[in-house]
């Protein structure tokens, strides 16, 4: 009689023999993420000097992230869900690593507004080695073997208990150890907005919650009774403003301003024999473009809202409806909404000054007389609007800013990362990005100049940038910080202005009267009703006490 040997088990009976309960791949990832996935976090806490909050701070974290998790523990749902945790912690951990990042509401509007040429700056070796580093364990074992599943009110059970059992394992040391985190969290804000994944969690529920609203109710009209009105005296040629938007300058790196280095010296010399005037004490609205380019344009001050997501119409709304020609034209990642009802265009495509679908700032300029030509005769005859959105310092690619004539300052950090860069040659590349504003300005006041020399316009010229910029104080690069707790270079900015002879007549607004006061405190909030004041827009939404230029005539 022949021995018997044991079958091997079915397809289906081997499967559940090899397959897990969802705990098994909430809680490991949990303490992953907790741990590995929030490495900036303890190393800022660490930095801080707080090694007694990092080590209260770590369970509570553990136990929010397996709550989460267990509420999210159903068939088809928990792994993807899952291994998108993972690879957005992966994500945010080399940006904040990198560039001292965090991650609020601000941060992720600008990613969701963020171009393909923004990407592509911030594109370098080591982020695909962070993100592998980072998620791939977790996403192994998130795969690596099936997940067995109760009965749907079992499973519920089971859920229900995971994410009881997370949460009273975070209060259990969160209570005891309130007075660390408390002392952490008042000192040291950055902190709150470092937690991963859960910060993106929290700012992209406050940005559904602020921003859909928004997207289906109208915009409230602004200045529905404005007027142009001129003096009787004024001379017959009509304004001609150029306001150029900067991006990412910052007021500690400009020469106007007292810094040491000549990175203003076409602007410096419009200010001692042109008349151009330097405001050295001016604030921005934000920290990023899209909340400060809305903000700088909004009729409402910082403090009535004016950074929040828009509900007003803007300052050219407002123009266009007095009857004078408004033009956008965009050299950056767009308007941000504010020029959604007024002409826009971008320069025209010059090989000498792009490359691909990316051009630098002197484009702007070569395409003014094209861009003029092409607005509303009659409505130029009362008055003309040109905004210039400029690509400026935009980050982190700061030697991609200039050309490499424009480049007085040697030698100069070509990499994104950085850190990675002497202290020294970091400044190099974002002083010549400086230096090469100051030429496109000039450029601008030449164009401007001419049209005035000819008897066509009353030119002028107002300049000022949409945020600052950090260098590496303090651990931190780039800009986005939230604004309470943002450092003075992410809020200062240079700001000027030129009138010409002709505008001075018609606005009845002097040079000498404007040096007098442009020490004093300006900030993003003027520039709606200072505007409006100097084209001569009459209206109920016109804020004299906001007017820079109302002690001086307009």
């Amino acid at each position: 009689m022949s021995r018997s040997t044991p079958s091997s088990p079915p397809v289906a009976a081997r499967s559940l023999l090899t397959a897990r309960s969802p705990a098994t791949v909430v809680w490991p990832v949990a303490v992953w993420l907790a741990t590995a996935g929030n490495l900036p976090l303890w190393q800022r806490v660490l930095d801080v000097g707080s090694a007694a909050a990092a080590a209260t701070l770590v369970v509570p974290v553990l136990g929010v992230l397996a709550a989460l998790l267990s509420l999210l523990a159903w068939p088809r749902l928990l792994r993807p869900l899952c291994s998108l945790l993972v690879v957005v912690a992966a994500f945010n951990s080399h940006f904040m690593w990198q560039y001292g990042a965090v991650i609020d509401p601000t941060m992720m509007a600008n990613v969701l507004h963020t171009d393909v040429r923004e990407v592509r700056d911030l594109m370098s070796w080591s982020l695909p080695l962070s993100v592998l580093l980072v998620a791939g364990p977790p996403l192994w074992w998130i795969w690596r073997r099936p997940v067995s599943w109760r009965r749907p009110l079992g499973q519920t059970g089971r859920n229900l208990a995971g994410a009881g059992i997370g949460l009273a394992l975070a209060l259990a040391v969160a209570l005891p150890g309130y007075s660390h985190l408390a002392s952490l969290a008042r000192n040291h804000k950055p902190v709150r907005y470092m937690i991963n994944p859960l910060n993106t969690v929290y700012a992209s529920a406050r940005l559904v919650a602020d921003q859909v609203p928004q997207q289906v109710r109208p915009l409230i009209p602004v200045g529905e009774n404005a007027v142009l009105v001129r003096p009787a005296a004024a001379a017959s040629p009509p304004p001609l403003l150029v306001l150029v938007v900067g991006e990412t300058a910052r007021a500690a790196n400009w020469g106007l301003n007292g810094y040491a280095r000549p990175t203003t010296p076409t602007m410096a010399r419009w200010a001692a024999e042109r008349g151009l005037v330097n405001f050295p004490d001016a604030t921005s609205c934000g920290t990023n473009t899209q909340v400060s380019v809305p903000c700088m344009f909004s009729p409402l001050s910082r403090e009535q809202g004016g950074d929040q997501p828009a509900r007003h119409q803007n300052l050219l709304d407002v123009l266009q409806r007095a009857g004078l020609a408004v033009m956008w034209i965009d050299n950056q990642s767009g308007c941000k909404g504010v020029c959604a009802r007024v002409p826009s265009a971008r320069p025209a495509p010059d090989p000498a000054l792009c490359e691909g679908d990316e051009c630098l700032d002197e484009a702007l300029v070569r395409s003014l007389d094209q861009q003029l030509a092409t607005l509303d005769e009659q409505r130029r005859s009362r008055g003309t609007v040109l905004v210039l959105h400029m690509m400026g310092s935009h980050g982190p690619a700061y030697f991609k800013r200039a050309p490499a004539d424009r480049k007085p300052f040697q030698p100069e950090c070509t990499t994104i990362t950085l850190g990675d860069c002497p202290i020294d040659a970091l400044r190099n590349s974002y002083d010549n990005s400086i230096v090469y504003t100051d030429h496109v300005l000039g450029l601008t006041l030449d164009w401007l100049d001419a049209k005035a020399r000819s008897g066509t316009a009353a030119p002028g010229l107002i300049y000022m940038s949409d945020h600052g910029e950090s260098l590496g104080e303090g651990q931190v690069y780039l800009h986005g910080l939230p604004y309470a707790f943002a450092p003075v270079e992410q809020k200062r900015v240079p700001l000027v202005t030129w009138l010409s002879p002709a505008l001075q007549t018609l606005s009845g607004v002097g040079t000498g009267c404007l040096r007098q006061r442009a020490a004093s405190p300006v900030s993003h909030d003027h520039l709606f009703h200072s505007v409006l004041g100097l084209m001569g827009v009459q209206t109920q939404a016109r804020d004299e006490a906001l007017n820079l230029f109302r002690p001086c005539g307009a």
